[in-house]
């Protein structure tokens, strides 16, 4: 049966119990149409029924049927941690219902929590992959077995059901779960981490939720613990991979494991949040800076290594061999917001919105029936179409995949996409912040007791940058709206006059009325982006954007039988906005193939004509089949 909890629980992903700004539930703010609603409806008509159906087929979600009736050790589906992305699906499904009412969808939640259900043992455990007669036992493998992983994502998908209004099936279940962690590795028990960190965060977010500061404390302990080169290494995977090798506090840059540095520095900021440790906090601030000034694509990706799915060195972000792990881009997502939370900097918005639109929607095929785990920024040859009835080896499929053998992305979207909405705007003691630009509705109280709506038009970005927020308030307020840092020359006017931007945002503070909007003009002209010289892998190269779009060249644009890689750039030529992307001028350099290709004298350049070439929004890349695609392109004089 279900309990509908007070209103005051209701939220979304992540409610600091402090923070400069405030986060909105779905019942405060919705997206109702434009970019970001086609994208949702994507999620609910096609996504998640895709990811159930892979899942039902292949036998992960079966797993809970045998390890409910005993038979889980003689046939298990699946590696160690396919339970998680059970979970994950599982907190889709509960943030698409509190999005939007689907009885058919609510059913298929219900019984899915059913069959997870039937599979928790007595005393709170819950993992079809170890601790029954036939199994390996409890905890026995910390560095691989992935067990606390599995359960963090059980704990957020409790957490999006209990903050979408409901204390039932799984919230009990996650109080079980929780309740077994904190006794087997609490204060008085093992003093371990799990190879994998993801329950750091899970566990504050659960912690908040049920205002359990047991949690709280078990989520302070596991980042505590880390650092001290206590979990086994191999060969390959070192301390660092495991983010074990220094203590999270010590660390100067994200390193190792990409997605597991993510997920730590989330769990950390977090920690750092509830226990006021400005330490801590700043640690991670300076981790985030390092990283982005040195170890991030300009697709907002990170991971340059397919060994080991790491990060490289400074400057070391190879296009062509770049990995930029879905999962990655969406833990990076996860950081930023909170760091946008506790210091209210743009920065933070500006990354969330260039991540979102490159690094994270490049993963779902346009039918929403494939995807990418891993992100290439340069394709020397055409990908191979994967069947759509087979499972892909996750590094290896050049075109996106209908599943993997390691399909977390997917269900990572899914998930994102679900509460994407919660990127949009928050609330602070004095007004209203707008972040990313979207069609949407807020209805919401400031912290001083004034209540707002706001109706933001933005149907036409992120290829218009023509924005309309109709605003109301009982009282004076503040309205401030984000200006990216790409947007040089932005245009913002309130009630006939302009509006001066400062750290980022254009503020207004006046009794709002709907016949007054803001207005906002994003400059949508595209531009070259230039990388760093320090970035040896991208030196004498260019790339364009076009708003917050990374842009891309990709060879179902060039005369048959040209390849992308004979295409250079002439940056010295006037770029031309298209409706989606843009126009430039290029030169297609020679195709000789030598029997040595190096000479003693620099190649003659060719003497192609010049010729326009249409650049479209990277996000969309080989969305009709297979081709090449470069996104930084050679200088022709370079």
């Amino acid at each position: 049966m279900t309990d509908t909890t007070p209103r005051t629980r209701i939220g979304g992903p992540v409610m600091p119990s402090h923070a400069r700004l405030r986060p909105l539930g779905p019942e405060e703010l919705r997206i109702v149409g434009g970019f970001w609603g086609e994208k949702q409806e994507l999620n609910a008509s096609t996504i998640i029924g895709h990811c159930l159906t892979w899942m039902e087929r292949i036998g992960w979600i079966g797993n809970f049927d045998r390890a409910a009736a005993g038979t889980v050790a003689e046939h298990h589906d699946g590696i160690e941690f396919v339970d998680s992305e059970v979970y994950k699906l599982l907190e889709t499904m509960a943030w698409e219902l509190g999005r939007s009412a689907d009885p058919q969808l609510e059913q298929t939640y219900l019984s899915l929590v059913d069959r997870v259900a039937a599979a928790q043992e007595p005393d709170g455990y819950l993992h079809t992959s170890f601790g029954r007669p036939g199994q390996r036992p409890r905890f026995f493998d910390l560095e691989w077995g992935h067990e606390l992983y599995c359960f963090g994502h059980l704990f957020q998908a409790a957490v999006a059901r209990f903050r979408t209004g409901h204390d039932d099936t799984i919230v009990a279940v996650a109080r079980r779960l929780a309740d077994h962690v904190y006794e087997v590795f609490g204060p008085d028990g093992r003093d371990a981490v799990c190879g994998h960190p993801e329950i750091e965060t899970a566990l504050a977010e659960l912690g908040r939720a049920l205002d359990e500061p047991r949690y709280l404390e078990l989520a302070r302990l596991f980042v505590e613990r880390r650092g001290r080169r206590s979990l086994k290494t191999t060969l390959f995977q070192g301390s660092e991979y495991f983010l074990d090798d220094r203590p999270v506090r010590a660390a100067d840059h994200l390193r190792g494991h990409a997605v597991r540095a993510m997920y730590l520095a989330a769990g950390a900021v977090d920690v750092a949040t509830e226990f006021g440790d400005a330490e801590l906090l700043n640690a991670v601030e300076r981790q985030w800076e390092s990283t982005v000034a040195r170890r991030t694509y300009l697709t907002g990706g990170v991971g340059a290594h397919h060994q080991n799915e790491e990060f490289g060195s400074d400057y070391e972000l190879p296009p062509d061999r770049a990995y930029a792990e879905t999962c990655a881009a969406i833990g990076s997502v996860m950081l930023s917001w909170r760091l946008l939370l506790q210091t209210g900097d743009s920065k933070y918005a500006d990354l969330i919105e260039r991540t979102l639109l490159n690094a994270v929607l490049v993963s779902p095929r346009e039918d929403g029936r494939a995807f990418y785990y891993a992100n290439t920024l340069h394709q020397r040859v055409r990908g191979t179409v994967p069947a759509e009835d087979e499972l892909s080896e996750r590094a290896e499929s050049s075109l996106r995949a209908p599943w993997f053998e390691v399909s977390c992305c997917p269900t990572n979207v899914a998930r994102t996409l679900a509460s994407v909405a919660s990127y949009v705007a928050t609330a602070s003691e004095h007004g209203i912040q707008v972040h990313q630009f979207a069609d949407a509705e807020l209805t919401t109280t400031t912290g001083d007791g004034v209540a707002v709506s706001l109706r933001m038009r933005a149907g036409g970005y992120p290829f218009d940058g023509s924005i309309v927020l109709e605003a109301e308030s009982g009282a004076e307020t503040e309205l401030a709206v984000r200006i990216p840092a790409w947007a040089e020359g932005a245009r913002v006017s309130y009630a006939g006059a302009p509006v001066e931007v400062r750290d980022g945002y254009a503020r207004i503070v006046d009794e709002f009325r709907p016949e007054e909007p803001v207005r906002v003009e994003l400059p949508m002209l595209p531009r070259f982006a230039y990388p760093a010289p320090a970035i040896d892998a991208l030196r004498g190269t260019v790339a364009v954007e076009r708003g917050p779009l990374v842009l891309c060249a990709e060879s179902t644009g060039l005369p048959s039988g040209t390849d992308v890689d004979a295409v250079l750039l002439a940056d010295d030529r006037p770029l031309v906005a298209t409706p989606t992307g843009a126009e430039v001028t290029v030169r297609l350099r020679p195709q000789a193939h030598p029997g040595w290709p190096y000479g003693s004298q620099p190649a003659a350049p060719g003497a192609e004509e010049e010729r326009p070439l249409r650049l479209e929004p990277y996000f969309r890349w080989a969305n009709h089949g297979p081709s090449t695609m470069r996104v930084f392109l050679p200088r022709a004089g370079g």
